[in-house]
């Protein structure tokens, strides 16, 4: 990996986080509770499943470096390309294609398809130009 900034990887990582929360939390909080049915539960059973979630943060903050280390590269790859471009590129290409696969053979009730893939995919590329706006200005 050339020319990479690991502090920015750190940075752009977090803020991916602090979107994704406010994203899946007040902006789509209730309707994604509702895809999956959460908020039928308990709210004793919905306290004990937040209780559990450490290791599915973990592996997301996992693939969110990975991710943004991806992108940091392809940047230095294309430094001529504008960043929101090779970001839009790269969630247009391969994160829509995969959260839709996603979405429509993961068990999720027709329904809930197209919101459920607009929440996700919408939350994704917010993430990325995120991350790419921190990367190209560090």
């Amino acid at each position: 990996m050339s020319e990479i900034n690991f502090v920015a990887v750190i940075i752009a990582t977090i803020a991916q986080f602090i979107v994704g929360a406010i994203w899946y939390m007040p902006l789509f909080g209730n309707l994604w509770g509702k895809i999956h049915c959460i908020d039928q539960l308990d709210k004793k059973t919905q306290k004990a499943m937040q209780a559990q979630m450490g290791p599915y943060y973990l592996g997301q903050l996992v693939v969110t470096v990975l991710t943004t280390l991806v992108l940091a590269e392809l940047m230095t790859m294309l430094p001529s390309t504008s960043p929101y471009l090779i970001a839009l590129m790269a969630w247009f290409g391969f994160v829509v294609p995969t959260q839709f696969s996603s979405v429509i053979f993961g068990g999720t009730e027709g329904k809930w398809i197209l919101a459920k893939f607009s929440i996700m995919a919408g939350g994704a590329l917010a993430c990325v130009l995120v991350a790419a706006a921190i990367l190209s200005m560090m």
